[in-house]
């Protein structure tokens, strides 16, 4: 770190020791493994001394105060959850505005009065408890949800009467990558949990390796330690697997998944009589080979409607008699398209689809025969996140957002066409005032790449304009337009938000998403880096004006955009990133994600993962942009490690001494991995911190204006 006389940042002194690897003769040296032990003293030190040190830091800025008054403003409007009926009664979550927690809400009828049936806000003093699913039973009496507490994955089940508002005694433990399904009976639902740990409380478990994880059926009314255990693949413990009840509910489907490659298998268990479910049925091999996704969508007597990218990598819908399902036999009803089938649902005797066109959605409707009857209209380049309703009811709900446009709820009649909006928020601010446009660039290899620009209208072209560009390119993930009142308040200040649509995602179907994985993981960085290229050439912005940001496999992305291209920009966000390419796959579920990475332990992929890894290609004395790592103590998904050694590294090698840009480290406690949970009060804040710290090194004074 050079002369402490000529250090420009005081950076705590992390735990670090002499380990060094050994991949297949090569050498490598993981000096700051001591951080990997997050409740040692050491390490539990050095969070508290990086804390200290960032947000005293960010505690003194003067924009912050601004943009933290700004983005309370602005987040105060009410936000709807998509509604959908069970029992001829109307669900749906809102969020008032600054409530931490969304609120489940039920209605006897369309528009009739809504009543609280659970608010999370009362589970927590903090706000920290987070309703991460909803199930009600198909004659509405009995709601399953789920609880998160502290942003973990890690949920805990319980049912509530629906007309009492009040738990049974239940509570169902040890429950993570699940929701309930239940029988058309109503009275219990399949899940699928892990074995308790050794001791009595979660911690032993939390950041252990996943293990066995099994299907079982809860019976309302009585202890989990009753639950019957329906199916297991003893010989494959790093198998994921959940069941889900067909509507009709004539059987109950397995999908088994080994990993975030989306490929899958599907078993099904024939429950003969719906009222009467035979709940211990053997499994029955539906698809039996890891060659393709399989989703099934619904079902009409013996046969199951699937969403498949098997023989079309934009995905098709066939039609799988139970009764003759070799692939010989199966028919196709909606083709592969020239645009990537995202999701699909059968709502009111009919197939609806929700499209990419170039990253962006359509709303396309088929008859049950694969008929054509033409698209729903949407307004404008947006997302549709979600769709509701049933196979034998001509009421639909979708939701729609771009942008500028915050989440909206429509109402849609399959029968008539009718299409109207339904629950629509209201944000201070006029949307007509900005405009998206959707461009084309050219990646280092010459594939065609689209990306979307935001920004108020009649901005001037000079280079200089402030410009955010977010991306993620990973794991099949489509970037579509949303919705986000931080990325307001940056419009507001007069800067451009980008989001290019790299290789990795899920934008254009399986071949779009294959580019980006594994040994072909460069690609997805040439695609970010190529875009920032494209808003210097065509007069946007310029290295000194650039923020770059992602999260998850985005942090991963910036990460490694920061050690190849450190003139890039001026401040980054890495965020819960993947930073650690040689060791993701011994924390959590990161095992999971060596179909999209690869892995150390295979000879070939390791030298990929060690060309780019984040962690182990920082550049000693280099001076890097401003950074700012995030990370959250309880991420169970992304390992806090990851970010932890990375910054250590970071402000051990990067220079410093006058003039320098620090590399801080904003460790958020009682908070996980995603945004879905955490509550509001937590997102401002975190946005406030992100927002003046862009600020401050872009020398920008909003709080001036």
């Amino acid at each position: 770190m050079g002369d402490p006389a000529t250090r420009a940042w005081d950076y705590p002194t992390a735990p670090r020791n002499n380990t060094v690897d050994d991949y297949f003769g090569v050498k490598v040296a993981d000096p700051y493994r001591p951080l990997e032990d997050l409740d040692s003293p050491q390490t539990k030190a050095w969070v508290a001394a990086e804390d200290a040190l960032t947000f005293g830091f960010l505690a003194n800025l003067p924009q912050r105060a601004w943009f933290h008054d700004r983005l309370t403003k602005l987040w105060d409007y009410p936000r709807y959850g998509l509604p959908f009926k069970e029992g001829g009664q109307y669900f749906f979550r809102k969020n008032e505005g600054l409530q931490n927690q969304a609120v489940l809400y039920v209605q006897s009828s369309l528009r009739g009065m809504p009543r609280v049936l659970l608010d999370p806000n009362t589970l927590s003093a903090d706000g920290t408890v987070a309703l991460t699913a909803t199930e009600v039973s198909h004659d509405g009496r009995w709601l399953a949800y789920a609880t998160a507490s502290a942003g973990s994955d890690w949920n805990e089940f319980r049912v509530r009467g629906v007309a009492s508002g009040r738990d049974d005694d239940e509570v169902l433990r040890w429950i993570k990558f699940s929701e309930p399904s239940w029988t058309r009976d109503s009275r219990g639902f399949f899940y699928s949990r892990f074995a308790a740990p050794n001791s009595n409380t979660a911690d032993g478990q939390t950041f252990s390796d996943l293990s066995n994880q099994k299907v079982y059926y809860h019976r309302i009314g009585t202890p989990q330690s009753d639950d019957r255990m329906i199916y297991e693949i003893p010989d494959q413990p790093k198998w994921l697997m959940d069941a889900e009840v067909t509507e009709d509910g004539r059987y109950a489907v397995i999908s088994v998944e080994r990993g975030d490659s989306n490929f899958n298998l599907l078993r099904y268990i024939p429950l003969g009589d719906p009222q009467a479910p035979e709940i211990a049925a053997p499994a029955v091999t539906l698809i039996g080979d890891w060659d393709a996704e399989y989703d099934v969508i619904g079902s009409s007597g013996p046969v199951l409607y699937v969403q498949t990218n098997r023989d079309a990598p934009r995905k098709r819908i066939v039609a799988i008699d139970t009764r003759t399902p070799d692939p010989a036999h199966w028919t196709t009803l909606v083709p592969q398209g020239q645009d990537t089938i995202e999701s699909s649902a059968i709502l009111g005797g009919k197939i609806v689809v929700v499209t990419l066109h170039d990253a962006s959605n359509r709303l396309v409707v088929y008859s049950l025969d694969g008929a054509p009857l033409g698209q729903i209209p949407l307004s404008g380049l947006g997302s549709v996140a979600s769709l509701s309703g049933h196979a034998d009811d001509t009421e639909m709900f979708y939701n729609f957002t771009s942008f500028t446009q915050p989440t909206s709820n429509f109402r849609y009649d399959m029968a008539t066409g009718q299409n109207e909006l339904f629950q629509a928020p209201q944000v201070a601010f006029n949307p007509a005032d900005y405009e998206t446009t959707q461009i084309f660039y050219t990646s280092k290899d010459g594939t065609r790449v689209p990306m979307f620009t935001t920004e108020k209208k009649g901005l001037k072209r000079d280079g200089k304009t402030p410009t955010l560009l977010y991306a993620y390119g990973g794991f099949d993930i489509a970037m579509k337009p949303a919705f986000s009142v931080p990325n307001l308040v940056w419009l507001e200040m007069g800067g451009v938000y980008a989001i290019p649509n790299l290789r990795g995602g899920g934008e254009y179907g399986r071949e779009w998403h294959e580019a980006g994985t594994k040994e072909r993981k460069q690609n997805v960085f040439d695609d970010f880096i190529a875009a920032a290229e494209w808003l210097f050439a065509n007069g946007y912005t310029s290295p000194a004006h650039l923020v770059i940001s992602g999260g998850s496999n985005g942090g991963l992305l910036i990460g490694a955009t920061l050690n190849q291209r450190p003139d890039l920009c001026r401040v980054a966000w890495p965020a819960v990133g993947v930073m650690d390419m040689l060791r993701f796959q011994k924390f959590t579920i990161g095992y999971a994600w060596v179909a999209d990475y690869g892995s150390s332990d295979d000879p070939s992929q390791f030298k990929a993962l060690l060309a780019y890894s984040p962690l182990h290609n920082v550049k000693k004395g280099v001076s890097y942009p401003a950074v700012l790592v995030a990370t959250a103590d309880h991420d169970d998904r992304v390992y806090p490690a990851h970010s932890f050694k990375y910054t250590a590294t970071m402000q051990a090698d990067v220079a410093d001494g006058p003039g320098s840009l620090p590399v801080m480290v904003r460790i958020e406690t009682s908070a996980g991995h995603t945004i879905g949970g955490t509550p509001t009060s937590k997102l401002i804040d975190e946005a406030s911190d992100q927002l003046a710290f862009a600020a401050h090194f872009l020398d920008l004074h909003p709080e001036k204006q």
